[in-house]
């Protein structure tokens, strides 16, 4: 063991002679002209977005806005990717609202999105208690989910149309009560595409009779090309990814792989990941690799049942 002599004995350092400089000489990153502006009753939400603070989200949320906005001005397309969370906390009419208005130009989505849409179009209710139902071993097995969505994909397979197309076609010709709710019948109608990326197991028509591995992997597979080819021509667009934290990132990903691998040039363009949870690959596969050398990307982070009505109703105002 040391002796205590053998060690260095230190004291309190003196600050009396710190070197200072003039506040106004330094750099800041906030200032009074970036701060927020109070809302006023009877002010439009115009006036409220213009009022949010120049500074972190605000700022990236307002950049959001205008990428969207000079898209469109610009004729170029705004693609919308998305889980099944946005359908069952209620964006649905929003999201069709925003088809119908020309800013949306292009739906892609996971298997989940295409039961819960169907559901509430068909009866004007969707998500089960899983916890619950998968006690009973009952979890999935409405009979009309499963009956009505795999025969809209058999069938419209045998025609030659993908999953999205097959769904939005089936619901648009049907008598069913809610189908103005339907967020591909109104693909269908407006005739944009929509393009649904199969997972075989993850969704609960699976769990069918009426499914049918071959009629989901052609369906799905050509929802894939329809999609790269959207993809293909985002140069000057936008890319949202909403919702989704594995399967469409990972599809967004490859589609922009096979869109520049035969030659089309997409460089130049805006991702956007709006999610609770900022996730790994919505992270990489939409905001970094895809504008590595070009473009921008923007993390909004949030309840989407908050944040995207919030973007939505700034774009209505702007356009």
């Amino acid at each position: 063991m040391l002796k205590s002599d053998t060690m260095k004995k230190y004291k309190p350092i003196s600050l009396s002679k710190i070197k200072t400089y003039p506040l106004l000489r330094r750099k800041s990153k906030v200032e009074l002209a970036s701060a927020s502006t109070p809302h006023l009753s009877g002010n439009s939400f115009d006036n409220f977005i213009h009022g949010l603070p120049d500074i972190l989200a605000a700022r990236d949320l307002t950049a959001v806005i205008h990428a969207v906005i000079n898209a469109r001005k610009n004729k170029r397309p705004v693609i919308l990717g998305m889980g099944a969370h946005p359908i069952k906390v209620g964006l649905s009419p929003i999201i069709i609202d925003l088809m119908n208005k020309g800013i949306v130009t292009a739906i892609a989505t996971n298997g989940a999105c295409i039961v819960h849409d169907f559901e509430l179009s068909f009866t004007g209710q969707t998500s089960e208690d899983v916890a619950e139902e998968l006690c009973k071993g009952t979890f999935g097995m409405a009979k009309e989910t499963g009956e009505y969505t795999n025969k809209a994909i058999n069938s419209g397979v045998k025609k030659g149309l993908g999953i999205g197309k097959s769904l939005g076609e089936m619901i648009y010709k049907s008598k069913f009560k809610f189908k103005d709710n339907s967020i591909f019948a109104a693909a269908h109608q407006l005739d944009i595409p929509s393009t649904v990326h199969v997972a075989v197991g993850t969704d609960i028509i699976h769990m069918h009779p009426q499914a049918d591995g071959k009629a989901l992997g052609e369906g799905s597979h050509r929802d894939f090309k329809l999609f790269t080819s959207v993809v293909s021509d985002l140069e000057g667009g936008v890319y949202i990814n909403l919702g989704s934290a594995v399967i469409m990132p990972e599809v967004f990903l490859k589609a922009l792989t096979v869109a520049r691998n035969l030659g089309n040039r997409v460089e130049n363009f805006t991702t956007v990941n709006m999610d609770f949870i900022q996730h790994y690959r919505p992270h990489q596969n939409v905001l970094k690799r895809p504008t590595h050398k070009k473009g921008c990307s923007y993390a909004l982070t949030g309840h989407h049942e908050i944040m995207f009505p919030l973007l939505a109703a700034a774009l209505i105002e702007k356009i």
